[in-house]
């Protein structure tokens, strides 16, 4: 007989054949715990237990077992997972390592997540869309500090089961009274933490016992071995059951007669003719198609990817989300949250950053620092600032609203990261909590006279001059010559001078790190005012900062802002001295002094830069006007 004349296939029957796993549930869970509490022999130990591991792996895991095996030539499982150069010669974890395997019951996506406390971020990644986390602890150390941190980011993340492993039992005899003090240490941290469900089993990775079979050293134990426990563990998958959400992370338009939006949807089930809503804007369509690359769907539900054309012509981009047209989601731009510091530069309230929530970024600022959170004791103690792997709660100012959902309701709309403006660095992971009513019940007044009119009336658009520099390089001397010159050319001017502003405005703030973002802050936002209002205004301000001159240059339109770098060596500045300023932080007097023990970063990319040595102060103001009144002509 023919391949033509063959029985066609059940095409349920060939999908079995071909992809065996496809319709097994599947369960994404991490490994966390403290350095060297046996995570990545745990997951090898899984693997090769299970016979999971191909035999081209197999081979090399023997040769790498040799070579840099911690197990004295036999069988280091630890070196699947463990594979950059530098976890391999400490014998650690630094990055988050994956593996995917399956069994008859289940398939699984394992994160192995590192356990020193300086890659705490790396195990925030690995978390982030775990549904159970395996928390290891050695037998002998008992609960540590960074037990306490994992558990107490599992449950900010939202995972409902933690397994609560006991590892190196067999370094501790598998004394069940080890075991149970252990345990009883640990639920009562994690009761605390309204972590929802603890199971807790003793093993040793090592030796595999109590892994994927139950060994008859833990004969005391009743529940079912590591491997069972992960195969049964229920996985409630909500999303079917809420309301429609869809991020647009693209805009299909390959040709004149097509325009359509994909994404990944998020919850909820979508068909042809259900209604839409586009959001922020809060325009409204219908579902005229649902397009794949295996043709139209009739439905489509959570977890698959389709492109969705609508009926109506609206706009619609990346970033924006639709929605449920009955259910939408909230829209605001101001939030309580969570923040996980993940960078080494600390968290100053009213740095601007760039908060990035499914496909859509915005520029976000934290206005202010509600609490610390102690990982030890859970208590919550008031703070400025973050540093590194701290955990805070924070309010945030955006630049625009965004569709979001509290991340205890939505992981997808209510997760965020924030990024560094400058390096774009990811220096936080947030969770939104709820929206400010302030959000809701502030709006903008529209005004008949608008920037434009203010500007036509002056005959020319206001602007920025924004001078930088150390004390006593020369910054407010060049200024007040300059806007003498302007004020003759008959610009309409206003000089903010640092100290002047301390006198009133800023009055309240000290010199630390955080008081100067705030300085810096709120004058940028009267910077702001005054260029709406028409006029040229300039600054006058040590600014020490990147971050805040670029936040101050972002207030306003391309073309508005002039950065002047007053560039003065250090020694130079302090041989002047005119205020006594460096005489007293020599003397310890004056703490945090820039240029002495806080730094100043100088500006990268300044349209003008006086070298103050070289130039005197009339010479540069003449440099300046020049260049402002050129932007005109």
């Amino acid at each position: 007989m023919s391949v033509a004349d063959a029985p066609a296939s059940i095409p349920g029957e060939m999908d079995a054949g071909l992809y065996p796993d496809q319709h097994k549930g599947l369960l994404r869970f991490l490994t966390c715990g403290s350095v060297d509490d046996g995570k990545s022999t745990l997951i090898g130990r899984l693997l090769h237990d299970s016979r999971l591991i191909p035999d081209d792996q197999m081979a090399t895991l023997e040769a790498d077992s040799r070579r840099h095996g911690a197990q004295g030539g036999d069988l280091d499982l630890a070196l699947l997972v463990d594979g950059l150069a530098a976890e391999r010669e400490q014998g650690i974890t630094i990055d988050v390592a994956y593996r995917f395997f399956a069994t008859a019951a289940r398939k699984f996506i394992v994160a192995d997540t590192p356990g020193h406390e300086q890659y705490t971020r790396n195990m925030v990644t690995g978390a982030s869309t775990a549904d159970a986390a395996i928390i290891l602890v050695d037998a002998r150390k008992g609960v540590l500090t960074q037990t306490r941190r994992h558990a107490c980011l599992v449950s900010l993340l939202g995972i409902r089961h933690v397994i609560l492993a006991v590892n190196k039992m067999d370094l501790v005899d598998w004394s069940r009274d080890r075991f149970d003090a252990i345990v009883a240490d640990f639920r009562g941290f994690a009761d605390r933490l309204a972590v929802a469900h603890v199971h807790a089993l003793p093993m040793s990775a090592l030796r595999g016992d109590n892994v994927v079979e139950a060994g008859d050293r833990a004969a005391w134990c009743a529940g079912p071995p590591l491997l069972r426990l992960l195969e049964t563990l229920p996985t409630a998958d909500d999303s079917l059951s809420a309301p429609f959400r869809m991020a647009v992370q693209y805009v299909n338009r390959p040709n004149q007669d097509f325009r359509g939006y994909s994404g990944l949807i998020a919850s909820g089930e979508i068909r042809p003719g259900d209604a839409l809503r586009i959001l922020p804007s809060g325009r409204t369509s219908a579902v005229a198609r649902i397009v794949t690359a295996d043709g139209d769907l009739a439905v489509a539900r959570s977890g698959q990817s389709v492109t969705l054309a609508l009926a109506d012509e609206v706009d619609v981009s990346r970033g924006d989300l639709l929605a449920a047209a009955a259910a939408p989601p909230g829209i605001a731009d101001q939030f309580e949250a969570t923040l996980i510091w993940m960078d080494e530069e600390p968290m100053f309230p009213g740095r601007s950053y760039l908060l990035k929530l499914g496909a859509r970024t915005v520029g976000a600022a934290i206005t202010a620092t509600r609490h610390r959170l102690d990982v030890n004791t859970l208590e919550k103690a008031p703070t400025k600032r973050l540093e590194l792997n701290e955990i805070g709660v924070c309010n945030l100012s955006l630049d625009a609203p965004i569709a979001f959902e509290p991340y205890a309701a939505s992981r997808e709309l209510g997760g965020f990261i924030l990024i560094d403006r400058i390096s774009n660095r990811t220096v936080a992971a947030g969770l939104l909590h709820f929206a400010l009513r302030r959000s809701h019940n502030i709006h903008w007044q529209t005004l008949r006279v608008d920037k434009a009119a203010r500007s036509a009336i002056k005959g020319r658009r206001g602007q920025v001059i924004w001078f930088t520099g150390l004390s006593g390089a020369g910054k407010s001397t060049i200024a007040d010559r300059t806007e003498q010159r302007l004020h003759a050319e008959g610009l309409h001017t206003y000089l903010l001078d640092g100290d002047n502003v301390r006198h009133g405005l800023n009055k309240d703030l000290g010199f630390t790190e955080e008081d100067r973002v705030e300085n810096i802050r709120r004058v940028a936002e009267v910077a702001r005012l005054m260029v709406d209002a028409g006029l040229v205004v300039l600054v006058s301000f040590i600014s020490p900062f990147r971050a805040e001159r670029r936040m101050a240059r972002a207030l306003v339109e391309d073309g508005e802002f002039m950065e002047v770098f007053v560039d003065t060596p250090l020694e130079v500045a302090e041989a002047r001295d005119v205020k006594g300023l460096y005489k007293k932080a020599r003397a310890g007097l004056l703490p945090n002094f820039t240029g002495l023990d806080s730094a100043y970063e100088p500006p990268e990319c300044a349209e003008i830069v006086i070298d103050a040595t070289a130039v005197m102060p009339d010479e540069a103001a003449e440099i300046i006007v020049s260049r402002v009144l050129n932007r005109e002509a």
